[in-house]
């Protein structure tokens, strides 16, 4: 498990609430104790859902200490995973966000069971249980970047297999980013070294386009696919997740910058070079998201803003390397 940094979170304010029925809608839930997971934990619980965690006995539970209550976390490196889906009612959803990226020194073998492993036992217990709908956390790369991106889209195949019986769904996320995200993360990482001041920040040449989306439309989008699903047959469907602009790297770095204007540290664009199998531009199709009433709502600017200012206000002093698992 590696977790990051960030306060423990609090269930923001439902913009979109919808009523989930008679009976709680029970969703099984991994990955909570990280970034996406535990602000994804915290919406859900303020909309009426039942969040089951699915962790590990050593996970790090300041994320969610506050949020979930400890009789509703299973430790499944303690017990078969088979025993979530009993324990606690029977399970309607489940929602993957448990995620390996690779950093902080994994094996390729903890790459693959956090990223395609554990995955494919939820989904085969998903079918077994009968539950309805299953949410996946994909990401936009191109699956030779990395062993993380090709153990992500290995997941795919096995999940569009499966849903002849199943409502899947699968969210494919640009770079998101928010306040209290991970110093190992893009925009965390930025945001650390701006404010240490140090002297060089290395970058590629920086011409490559993204879709930054904030952390908040990130959750709002999770919420939105979970709702619709209740009504739809079985079937594969995916959604792209980002804001719908894409800026260059370049253009990024120096938005930020001047968000630091006593910092002496200064961009050194083309010291490092391009990824294998890069992508130069990125570009989202939201429609999908949009024919379910879903926009987003915080710009480039605002969300960078209110990143910085807490990164300012409130210093984590999580170590850097970690991240969500």
């Amino acid at each position: 498990m590696y977790v990051t940094s960030e306060q423990t979170a609090h269930p923001p304010t439902s913009r979109f609430a919808l009523p989930v029925g008679k009976r709680e809608h029970r969703v099984l839930l991994t990955g909570a104790t990280g970034y996406l997971g535990s602000r994804l934990a915290a919406r859900l619980i303020t909309d009426g859902f039942h969040v089951v965690v699915v962790k590990r006995s050593f996970s790090d539970l300041r994320r969610i200490r506050a949020i979930v209550a400890q009789d509703l976390m299973f430790d499944a490196d303690l017990e078969p995973l088979q025993a979530a889906f009993t324990r606690f009612g029977k399970i309607d959803s489940v929602v993957h966000c448990a995620t390996d990226y690779g950093r902080k020194q994994s094996s390729v073998p903890e790459i693959v069971e956090a990223n395609l492993m554990l995955p494919l036992r939820l989904l085969q217990l998903a079918a077994e249980f009968g539950v309805r709908t299953f949410v996946n956390s994909d990401t936009f790369l191109d699956k030779r970047v990395n062993e993380y991106s090709l153990s992500k889209k290995q997941f795919l195949d096995w999940l569009q297999l499966h849903s002849s019986g199943l409502v899947c769904r699968s969210l494919r996320l640009e770079h998101f980013y928010g306040p209290g995200d991970d110093t190992t993360k893009f925009v965390g990482w930025l945001v650390s070294q701006f404010a240490a001041k140090v002297p060089e920040i290395r970058l590629t040449p920086g011409e490559q386009k993204r879709d930054f989306v904030f952390i908040d439309d990130v959750v709002e989008a999770f919420v939105r696919v979970l709702q619709d699903a209740r009504y739809q047959s079985p079937g594969f469907v995916e959604f792209d997740v980002g804001s719908g602009q894409s800026v260059t790297i370049r253009t990024l770095v120096q938005e930020l910058q001047a968000l630091f204007p006593n910092s002496v540290s200064a961009p050194i664009f083309g010291a490092m070079p391009y990824r294998r199998a890069e992508i130069m531009d990125s570009r989202p199709d939201i429609s999908a998201l949009l024919n379910l009433g879903w926009r987003p709502r915080v710009s480039l600017k605002e969300g960078l803003a209110t990143t910085v200012q807490t990164a300012c206000t409130h210093p984590t002093g999580m170590p850097a390397g970690a991240f969500a698992e």
